[in-house]
């Protein structure tokens, strides 16, 4: 695809092999059982439209926004999606590089490090969460023969059935509450993309504005790399510095390789991520108690089990990737939610979504209040 020094920095194909390889089995599942999954899975999508569009009212009655397919899929059908996404969305990236160091002794470097060893790290840490993820709405999915998307190129929901298996035994709670509790949160996520026109090329923008601000000197971001190794071999910040969480312990991957002007555009997409991800969990608990039977006792283990993670080389990875932070993005990100529905309602709540000058900052996320006096203030109402 992109090239320097003469090799691919991201060996793709390699990639993909070198997750699906590496994936932990899924459990123990007979076919007959697998196929009676598969067919939930996707009944409690479609039943989750209507209970997610009526709950949230962002789709106004009459207006049917535009199709984007569902797909249940194993881990290694994740990972594909996956691929293909990350190289859409790097694609400018990669060739920012090439085209500013591909002659230069930092771009030969990389050439001697070769995309295979980037395919082969790359596909490492997809092996990782593929076994973690239950369901995903993929914002910039590129349709493959495989993994169809919808007719703009983007958008698709998926639902990882082996891994929704797996949580569910391990909660030890009802499967078919717990199948429709998930899909819930994911067509959440589905209707405020479908539902919110100018959403997705917002997110797409502050995206590429953050790539963009890329250092592309293959010497500094392989001395950045380096700087995220130590740090999660047990180096410590420099004194007085701290993570954006106001941690003194080890820096995520993302925050070491960031610039300070990335540092803006990242503050934003918190704030975005943290009001998408907090909006998703308040949906499915509010339309959880009338159609998920034990919804109660479903939150309260998964919350634990968010907490805890799944073993001390789990809390470390989730650290060094900044996973995190996605999980302080669901807390505080449901804490402004409700707040917000508390103090306006849910139509008043909804303004969130009429143009990027309403979606919350950083700042406002902690502070519910302050969105709502900017918001409704201006209008009077």
């Amino acid at each position: 695809m992109t090239r320097i020094g003469g090799a691919e920095m991201v060996d793709w194909n390699l990639a993909v092999a070198t997750a699906t390889r590496f994936v932990r089995p899924g459990p123990e599942i007979s076919r007959e059982e697998a196929r009676a999954v598969v067919a939930e899975l996707r009944r409690h999508a479609k039943a989750s439209e209507e209970h997610v569009r009526s709950y949230t009212r962002m789709i106004p009655e009459g207006h049917e926004p535009e199709d984007t397919p569902v797909l249940v899929v194993d881990r290694a059908g994740w990972i594909k999606a996956n691929v293909a996404g990350f190289r859409a969305l790097l694609g400018p990236l990669l060739a920012k590089m090439q085209d500013r160091r591909g002659n230069g002794p930092g771009g030969a470097v990389l050439g001697a490090v070769g995309g295979k060893v980037t395919g082969v790290e790359l596909g490492m840490l997809l092996s990782f969460l593929s076994s973690r993820v239950l369901g995903q709405y993929e914002t910039f999915a590129p349709a493959t023969r495989d993994l169809p998307a919808s007719a703009d190129g983007g958008g698709r929901l998926l639902l990882v059935a082996p891994n929704i298996v797996h949580v569910e035994r391990e909660l030890d709670v009802d499967p078919h509450d717990f199948r429709l509790w998930v899909a819930l949160h994911e067509e959440t996520h589905r209707t405020q993309f479908t539902g919110v026109p100018w959403l997705r090329d917002h997110l797409q923008g502050e995206i590429q504005s953050f790539l963009d601000e890329t250092d592309v000197d293959p010497m500094t971001l392989l001395e950045r790399l380096r700087e995220a190794v130590q740090t999660f071999a047990g180096g410590s910040r420099p004194e007085g510095e701290r993570g954006e969480d106001g941690d003194e312990g080890g820096r995520s991957l993302v925050e070491i390789v960031q610039t300070p002007a990335q540092r803006e555009v990242l503050g934003r997409l918190t704030a975005v991520m943290s009001l998408l991800e907090g909006h998703a969990d308040f949906v499915m608990d509010g339309v959880g108690p009338e159609v998920v039977g034990s919804v109660a006792e479903i939150r309260e283990k998964f919350q634990q089990r968010r907490a805890r993670g799944a073993s001390r080389l789990d809390l470390a990875l989730r650290k060094l990737l900044g996973l995190d932070a996605k999980l302080r993005q669901y807390r505080d990100g449901e804490k402004f939610v409700r707040a917000v529905v508390d103090e306006v309602g849910m139509d008043g709540f909804n303004r969130v979504w009429t143009s990027p000058n309403t979606l919350p900052t950083k700042a406002e996320i902690s502070a519910p209040a302050d969105w709502v006096a900017r918001v409704h203030r201006k209008t009077g109402q």
